[in-house]
């Protein structure tokens, strides 16, 4: 069973779910989705999504919550996730990164603790950081800076820590205003006190709010083998372990990584989840790459490679997907065209990840920049994304918006 198939057979169980009249009832996106589809240019397009402005909406697997709903709640906390179930969201994901004592929590980065809680606020821990914080030197020029990784505290210690919106104020003096610094289009209104979670609670959470489940392996910010014996495979193995003791059908889980190496790991060793393992694809972004989404060329692995090696889904980033035709229209770049004809998959990242578009498309749209005139037009990207790319599904910072869009064109 390929991937698309298994991807499917989630939405079908998943759309069951719903039906039946379970977990996925009372499904909220909230008044943006309708904001930004007002901003559209008048056309078929728009009068599609305005004439479901009154819903239904359901649960849907098209729908990935990035670390939970992160444009207004702290990530992954039980909030967000919470939220993003809540907005439709059919699959969550926890970045999984490891503690001193070796046990798996969901943080984007395994060093980010001093900007997504309140670690420099407990003492007891603050002495714990790889870096202390040091304030910024306005005579010199010198930021503030702190350095804080799951990795300095126990499993216990980490769960004594209140999440909180990620950012920091590079000109503080003090830790409570280094920890004030939540971008502008962000709020904090729901930043009181994140209930953090190891990944096994994720895996609980996620099971109750009837959602499955994409967990990311992170690169490990120290050295590996850890304290010497902690391996890279022992690492990876014991994400997938987690669902096993759990229960969790291999169908339901798609186990993300940035490293190849980790997703080959996965193929031999766990092939029940190594069969829709995603290759989260940054070579665009690495240092000194030549890599250019609309020139096969530089694409090394080729597709062709990837998909021999038994990779199925590749998961790179939107602006990779898009690109613009002469005429300044929107439409899928030789990387998603090559990608399709052999054979494999394709998810994206990260849909409303930032905030306004204008002027210059921010980063995750800079392929096709010229042709976003106002907000609601990331919605004609992700048009284009779901009919011509044909993803699976896209991850976003608030679900409610895909959820809305994929609810309205019968997207599984």
């Amino acid at each position: 069973m390929d991937a698309r198939t298994w991807w499917m057979l989630g939405a079908v169980v998943l759309s069951a779910c719903t039906s039946s009249g379970g977990v996925t009832q009372g499904i909220q996106v909230g008044p943006r989705p309708s904001f930004l589809v007002d901003q559209l240019e008048a056309g078929p397009l728009k009068r599609k999504l305005q004439g479901c402005a009154e819903g239904p909406f359901r649960r849907t697997t098209f729908s990935i919550g990035h670390r939970g709903a992160p444009l207004q709640f702290p990530e992954h906390t039980q909030e967000s996730y919470e939220a993003a179930a809540r907005m439709g969201a059919g699959v969550l994901e926890c970045d999984v990164t490891f503690t001193k004592d070796r046990q798996l929590v969901c943080r984007h980065s395994q060093c980010d603790l001093h900007a997504t809680t309140n670690i420099l606020e407990i003492p007891a821990l603050a002495a714990k950081c790889t870096k202390p914080f040091e304030p910024a030197d306005p005579a010199t020029g010198r930021p503030a800076s702190a350095r804080c990784c799951t990795s300095d505290v126990t499993l216990a210690e980490f769960k004594q820590l209140c999440g909180k919106m990620d950012g920091v104020d590079p000109t503080a003096t003090t830790v409570a205003r280094y920890l004030r610094g939540t971008p502008d289009f962000r709020t904090d209104l729901y930043s009181t006190c994140g209930t953090l979670l190891s990944h096994q609670e994720s895996i609980t959470l996620f099971r109750r709010l009837g959602t499955k489940f994409t967990p990311e392996l992170k690169a490990p910010s120290v050295p590996m083998p850890y304290e010497g014996d902690y391996t890279q495979a022992a690492y990876a193995q014991q994400l997938i372990d987690e669902y096993t003791r759990a229960g969790v059908p291999p169908e339901d889980v798609w186990p993300q990584s940035f490293q190849l190496e980790d997703v080959k790991y996965w193929l031999k060793r766990a092939p029940d989840f190594g069969r829709q393992a995603v290759f989260l694809d940054e070579r665009d972004d690495l240092p000194g790459s030549r890599f250019d989404p609309n020139d096969p060329s530089t694409w090394e692995p080729s597709m062709a490679a990837l998909a021999e090696s038994g990779v199925r889904i590749l998961a790179p980033p939107i602006y990779v997907l898009l690109t613009l035709d002469t005429q300044g229209r929107i439409i899928p770049s030789a990387y998603a065209r090559e990608a399709r004809a052999a054979g494999l998959d394709l998810i994206t990242w990260s849909f409303e990840r930032e905030g306004p578009l204008r002027p210059d498309g921010g980063y995750y749209f800079q392929s096709i920049a010229p042709a976003l005139k106002r907000d609601g037009d990331m919605l004609v990207a992700l048009d284009v994304l779901a009919r011509d790319v044909g993803v699976l599904g896209v991850f976003s910072d608030w679900p409610g918006t895909v959820s809305y869009y994929a609810s309205c064109m019968g997207r599984d």
